[in-house]
């Protein structure tokens, strides 16, 4: 049955309000990991690395939105930076899927693109996915840095990584509005470093 009028609206307040808390809750508890992120970043860009990025469901889509504005434009122009989204060829992600497994289709393009000195940057609203997790051991392992953007209690994903961005909630939507927020801040971030 649709909700009435009332109903709807109020069901809007609450969830912009509880939106809005979370994103102000976040600016002092995130601020300097998320400029650590930043700078790690824009370090790798400087010594001629890439950033590889991945997540699951709308961590994929947030993971493709940020390659694009790294590798496109985000707010100034400015020569493009090579960010690669692992979740968007659809080819690798389901052979492995059906060869490997699920679990390893992250694990396994870093294997084959990451370099030692390059960034993975992982997504995970709950920080218990496991191919998320897996991608940020064998990232670990070859030399990248690791940084890892996580919501809920930051799980096994978050104490892997090498630098740990925490939203600390534990409803994904909301996760995932801040988490979009922040890239912009890093994006912002890291192209006034790239121009410095």
């Amino acid at each position: 049955m649709p909700h009435t009028g009332t109903t709807s609206s109020a069901l809007v307040d609450e969830v912009l309000r509880e939106a809005a808390a979370l994103h102000v809750q976040s600016c002092g508890a995130v601020a300097v990991e998320l400029a650590a992120a930043a700078e790690a970043i824009s370090q790798a860009f400087a010594a001629g690395h890439k950033v590889l990025l991945c997540g699951n469901g709308g961590s994929a889509a947030e993971a493709q939105h940020i390659a694009a504005d790294l590798a496109g434009r985000f707010a100034r122009d400015r020569a493009a930076l090579p960010a690669i989204a692992l979740t968007t060829d659809t080819s690798i992600l389901t052979a492995v899927a059906n060869d490997l497994g699920f679990e390893r289709v992250f694990e396994r393009q870093i294997e084959s693109l990451g370099r030692p000195g390059d960034v993975l940057l992982a997504l995970s609203t709950s920080g218990a996915s496991t191919n998320v997790l897996r991608a940020v051991e064998v990232a670990n392992a070859r030399g990248l840095v690791t940084i890892a953007l996580t919501g809920g209690h930051g799980g096994s994903v978050g104490h892997a990584a090498r630098l740990h961005v925490h939203v600390a909630h534990g409803v994904t939507a909301r996760v995932q509005e801040v988490h979009l927020t922040l890239l912009h801040a890093l994006c912002e971030l890291v192209e006034r470093g790239v121009d410095a």
